[in-house]
C-alpha cells in the first residue's frame, strides 16, 4: 500500500517540526502569582488526560525560563486562548518584556491566574513532571474548570495561527 507521500527516515528537528506543524492545536496560557506578581507562559501542547481523577498535560521546553518560577506555584490556571487573543499568545511568547501588561486577568482565591475573555479555564496543580527529551510533561490536577461556548478558541496551525470557521 501507497501513501503516495514520500516518508523521510531522517528525523532532523527543523523537519519534525514543519511535520508536526501540520497538526492544529489550541493555544493556552499558563499562569499563576508568583510573589505576589502574575507569572505566565503559552503552550500548545495541552491535552486531556482522564475524566477520573480529571487530569490534563501540557509539555514545557526545559529551557523555559519562566517554568522553574511557575512550578513552585501551589496552582496554576491554564486559560485556553479564544480567537481574539492572538497578541496575548505572543506576549506570553515573548522574553524580555512585560507579558501581562495589557492583559486583562484575575486570580483565583488559590493564586491561578485566569486570563479573561479565554474560551475555557481550568484551575489546576502539579501532580507530576516527567523528563521527556528537551521537554517536561507536567501532569496537572484539575480543580475548577469554566467555559464560554460563545467563545471560539485560537488554534495555532502550520506555524502561524488561525480561527476556527463552521464547515
Amino acid at each position: 500500500m501507497s501513501l503516495g507521500v514520500a516518508i523521510d527516515v531522517a528525523v532532523e528537528p527543523t523537519a519534525l517540526r514543519r511535520v508536526l506543524a501540520a497538526f492544529p492545536t489550541g493555544v493556552t496560557a499558563l499562569a499563576a502569582l508568583v510573589d505576589g506578581e502574575p507569572v505566565g507562559l503559552a503552550a500548545n501542547s495541552f491535552t486531556s488526560v482522564s475524566l477520573d481523577p480529571p487530569l490534563v498535560s501540557v509539555c514545557v521546553a526545559t529551557t523555559s525560563q519562566t517554568w522553574p518560577r511557575l512550578r513552585g506555584a501551589d496552582r496554576i490556571g491554564v486559560s485556553v486562548l479564544g480567537h481574539r487573543q492572538e497578541s496575548a499568545s505572543r506576549r506570553l511568547a515573548s522574553r524580555g518584556i512585560e507579558r501581562f501588561a495589557g492583559l486583562a486577568w484575575h486570580p483565583t482565591a488559590d493564586g491561578a491566574v485566569l486570563l479573561e475573555e479565554a474560551s475555557a479555564w481550568l484551575d489546576c496543580s502539579i501532580e507530576r513532571e516527567i523528563r521527556a527529551g528537551d521537554h517536561d510533561i507536567v501532569l496537572l490536577s484539575v480543580h475548577g474548570i469554566g467555559a464560554d461556548p460563545h467563545t471560539p478558541p485560537l488554534v495555532f496551525h502550520g506555524s502561524g495561527y488561525h480561527r476556527l470557521e463552521a464547515a
